[in-house]
């Protein structure tokens, strides 16, 4: 089992007892615990839904401690998560996309006939994704939310006539039942952007015929906004931010909403490895590469004996470093660094031990991608 030595052993020792090869990816305890709980009070305090993007960990320990903290339900991007979800026993799941998968579709409608407690939601942007849903619809409708878009983003109807045509289909198809508007504001780059989208997401409900309507919009970056601009918004409040449980050191550490409100979120994961050659002054060579950290949204950050080092690439099983000048790092230091963008650091993992300030293991988080 990668990171693992001895799993017997694991809970209870030191990270550097040895029951754990390394490079290892820990998680730190007081930093998830702390995370889960400061959003779940920002959505309470701002009348929002918490559904947690549970596509960052897909780990059952974490979306435990969500749905105890108050999260309504968790939040996937394809059926094959949702169904995983499920298996968690998660009882609420909305998926985040636009769904054609036959085998998916299937599958979720089996769960819906199967267990009439079960809620699930998803989105719609086009008439043949609502046509898609009413073929494989079983004894009960699939809930959706029809998105909206803006110009350069994800998903999501262009206009508010595209928006329009799609609602109306979905009304209008059997096994289908519309249930709100959905959108993405992440990939926006200002506060006054995300507000004129919202604008348009709330003209765009106000159009629909809907009893107790849902209006969900996601992303880690923007959550302050969205709790001011939707504060009278009739509807039901669906945030579906994810990276927030672990943070990071890199790009939520920057984008973050508490660069600009009271808070803080707080990095949780960190990979430690051997540095495994010096091979000249002012290099080093790390044990750890891109099947062990994420390297997408900007490279690890060197922490501790190494903060003073830049990272220059990553390679398969190997991370270059240009160490500052004098710098007393020899080969086989055990080194540690942060990590940028936590959706793509989980999945890399199956089982990470969670620490406590001491390194001592005190949990494990597995995780099912």
């Amino acid at each position: 089992m990668k990171g693992i030595v001895d799993p017997g052993r694991a809970v209870g020792s030191s990270l550097f007892g040895g029951a754990f090869s390394f490079p290892v990816m820990v998680a730190r305890r007081d930093a998830l615990e702390h995370n889960i709980a400061t959003l779940a009070a920002f959505a309470a305090e701002h009348g929002m839904l918490l559904v947690p993007h549970a596509k960052t960990t897909m780990s059952p320990e974490l979306v435990r401690a969500q749905l105890e903290a108050g999260a309504w339900g968790l939040t996937a991007a394809t059926p094959s998560q949702a169904l995983t979800l499920r298996e968690f026993g998660v009882p609420r799941v909305m998926i985040a996309n636009q769904v054609f998968d036959p085998a998916g579709l299937d599958a979720v409608a089996g769960q819906l006939a199967d267990d009439p407690s079960f809620e699930f939601l998803c989105f719609v942007d086009s008439v043949a994704g609502v046509e898609a849903l009413s073929r494989h619809a079983g004894t009960r409708p699939f809930q959706v939310l029809a998105e909206l878009g803006h110009e350069g983003g994800r998903a999501g109807s262009r206009t508010l006539e595209e928006f329009l045509e799609v609602a109306a289909a979905a009304q209008a198809a059997p096994g289908v039942e519309l249930a709100g508007v959905a959108g993405y504001e992440g990939a926006l780059g200002t506060a006054d952007e995300v507000r004129a989208y919202l604008r348009r997401m709330v003209e765009a409900l106000e159009h629909l015929r809907v009893r107790d309507p849902i209006l969900s919009v996601g992303g880690s970056q923007w959550f302050d906004v969205i709790g001011r601009e939707l504060a009278a918004c009739q509807a039901r409040i669906m945030l579906r931010s994810g990276a927030y449980v672990s943070h990071d050191d890199g790009y939520y550490r920057e984008r973050t909403p508490y660069t600009r409100i009271e808070g803080e979120l707080r990095a949780a994961l960190e990979i430690w490895a051997h540095v495994l050659s010096v091979p000249e002054p002012g290099m080093a060579v790390v044990g750890f590469g891109k099947r062990d950290a994420p390297f997408d949204e900007g490279l690890p950050i060197p922490r501790g004996a190494v903060a003073d080092a830049t990272v220059l690439k990553v390679q398969d099983q190997h991370a270059v470093l240009r160490l500052a000048p004098g710098s007393p790092v020899k080969p086989g230091d055990l080194v540690s660094f942060g990590i940028s963008h936590p959706c793509t650091a989980f999945d890399k993992w199956r089982v990470m031990p969670v620490v406590d300030d001491d390194y001592v293991v005190v949990d494990l988080i597995t995780t099912y991608f």
